[in-house]
């Protein structure tokens, strides 16, 4: 396959605009950052008074990334306007170097759902929008057909750690009044019913949310932080663990959570077969049109992680060893490289 790359000068671009967005996205903390324990991990949130009342924002999970951003905001807490000035510059470089844009509804939709804490508090974007995000993260240069608009923007969460943040921390403002804004209507528009999906009143655009299954698909749950209902999926669980930060190239920059690359490419072949099997063959070759080009990249620049979501994807049991091996048949150079990974045995 034919890798083409943005270059060094566009790469640092998108690598300092990441690194000033995520010192942006602290750039608002009103009290004292302070650590809370869940379920055996660490979640930092700023904690702050109004009047008499404590109050607590969230702000993520523990890392060393997280723990140096909060240093550096400590540090530069009054660079906002120079920071910003350079985010656009930075943005500007990119575009001269051909990275895709978002459109204007896509960008500007979530753009607002940034704004509003959506990717903050616990909402990861899955499908082509997060393929689009490995452009800046792998330093790799999309061609159009690659990278082709999808009039359909998805949004996972998990439910128990939604359940947890919305304690303390929710979404503002509100999905319903977001959509409303950007004439979005809801599907379907009837009393007492779970809305977890949003269409374009004047256009093509569709909007879902949806959360991890672990059997039937016929339900949803609810994500109180994000105050949204999504559809339940299988699979879902292994694609948004351990989501990673990225931009998305509109405006200044949207910052944004997605999937790990390693995990979307090996989801994408599962997923591919899941669509062969149903009404959705065109939307088939596509998936393993996006899963080759990132386990070429990933296996050349990342091996270990690739190899480390492959074997995790293969310890889920026989369904999804079925699927991989189904999928893997269709593409021998894939299976190629899987396979010559630590000269592993499938």
């Amino acid at each position: 396959m034919d890798i083409k790359e943005h270059t060094m000068t566009a790469n640092s671009a998108y690598l300092d605009l990441l690194d000033l967005h995520l010192s942006e996205s602290l750039s608002d903390i009103r009290g004292m950052p302070t650590q809370r324990s869940r379920n055996g991990r660490i979640y930092w949130y700023d904690r702050y008074r109004v009047g008499s009342d404590t109050k607590e924002r969230f702000l993520g999970e523990d890392s060393p990334e997280l723990n140096a951003k909060l240093k550096f905001h400590k540090a530069h807490k009054d660079d906002a306007k120079a920071r910003k000035e350079r985010m656009s510059s930075l943005a500007r470089i990119m575009t001269a170097d051909r990275f895709l844009r978002l459109d204007k509804t896509s960008g500007s939709l979530l753009s607002a759902m940034a704004k509003a804490g959506f990717f903050r508090l616990g909402g990861v974007i899955i499908g082509t929008y997060a393929f689009r995000a490995y452009e800046g993260e792998l330093g790799i240069r999309l061609s159009v057909e690659q990278g082709a608009y999808t009039q359909d923007i998805d949004i996972a969460g998990f439910e128990h750690l939604s359940v947890a943040i919305s304690e303390t921390d929710q979404a503002s403002p509100k999905a319903d009044d977001i959509f409303k804004d950007l004439k979005f209507e809801a599907i379907p528009a009837m009393p007492n019913e779970h809305i977890w999906k949003w269409t374009q009143t004047k256009g093509e655009a569709v909007v879902e949310f949806l959360a991890p299954s672990f059997g039937s698909e016929e339900s949803t749950k609810y994500l109180p932080a994000l105050g949204v209902s999504a559809k339940c999926l299988n699979h879902l669980n292994y694609l948004i663990r351990d989501p990673i930060d990225a931009v998305l190239n509109y405006g200044s920059g949207v910052l944004v959570k997605v999937p790990s690359p390693q995990r979307y490419a090996i989801h994408k072949l599962i997923v591919s077969e899941r669509r062969a099997e149903g009404p959705s063959p065109i939307k088939a070759r596509k998936d393993r049109m996006q899963a080759e080009l990132l386990i070429s990249v990933l296996a050349q620049e990342r091996p270990d992680a690739l190899w480390d979501a492959y074997q995790e994807a293969l310890s889920e049991g026989p369904k999804w060893v079925a699927r991989l091996e189904s999928a893997l048949q269709k593409m021998p150079k894939v299976s190629g490289v899987l396979n010559g990974l630590k000269g592993a045995e499938v």
